[in-house]
């Protein structure tokens, strides 16, 4: 049974990025790669720990590469062995270098129960534009209108909107919204000749199509952040 100095141990090599000492741990003890974390982990497997928000740790593809060689389970459940995948999670920051790792290791790109539903229902709709476009690129199913419009994928939401039976009005607004959330005026356009509100703002959503259109996203936002958390100010204009 690992102790609680082991969980921590592997916990900071995974989220350090701690190649030498993780290599050190997985000789000591096989079956790390499919541990239920204890302490600040609060239950995640070792992937889900390199897939947590806000991602991007030092060396997040070599571990999560090497933990998936030692035998991690990659469509393990979250800390409470239900929830998210590590795809979903990864999906969720827009870190496309480990989902690349994930889906190249075998990861269910179609996997149901995520926040808002499968790794590319979440990629989307969390402005996660880089991981939406490899999920897509690697064969997830582009099968809702939004997903087409966010994706700007032209033709796929042309076929969607003649499908029989057709989408409904609100499944146009909603495409319509994340058109602009993904900056496709093509995909807007078209939606507002069939009849997409541009004054639509979902349930879940903020501001105005503007504000959509405006988003930076969460890849960039998550730099942002980073940037201003070093002290780094905009400079003048």
């Amino acid at each position: 049974m690992p102790s609680e100095s082991d969980y921590l141990n592997a916990f900071l090599a995974i989220r350090q990025g701690e190649l030498e000492h993780l290599e050190t741990l997985l000789k000591a003890h096989p079956d790390l790669p499919n541990w239920r974390l204890a302490g600040p982990a609060r239950g995640r497997t070792p992937l889900h720990v390199v897939t947590d928000w806000p991602g991007y740790f030092p060396h997040g593809p070599r571990i999560a590469g090497r933990l998936l060689e030692a035998g991690a389970d990659v469509d393990a459940r979250g800390p409470d062995g239900s929830g998210e995948t590590p795809l979903h999670w990864t999906a969720s920051s827009d870190d496309a270098a480990v989902a690349r790792v994930l889906i190249a290791g075998g990861a269910d790109i179609e996997a149901p129960g995520g926040s808002i539903g499968t790794p590319l229902d979440n990629a989307i709709g969390y402005g996660c534009w880089n991981v939406a476009h490899l999920l897509a690129e690697r064969g997830a199913r582009v099968d809702k209108p939004w997903h087409a419009a966010a994706l700007g994928k032209l033709e796929r939401l042309t076929e969607l909107l003649h499908a029989d039976p057709a989408p409904g009005k609100d499944a146009v607004d909603q495409a319509l919204w994340h058109a602009c959330a993904g900056g496709h005026r093509r995909e807007a356009e078209l939606l507002v000749e069939v009849g997409a509100d541009p004054g639509f703002t979902p349930d879940y959503g903020r501001g105005t199509l503007l504000d959509a259109a405006s988003n930076h996203g969460t890849q960039r936002m998550n730099l942002i952040e980073w940037l201003e958390g070093l002290g780094v100010q905009r400079g003048d204009r």
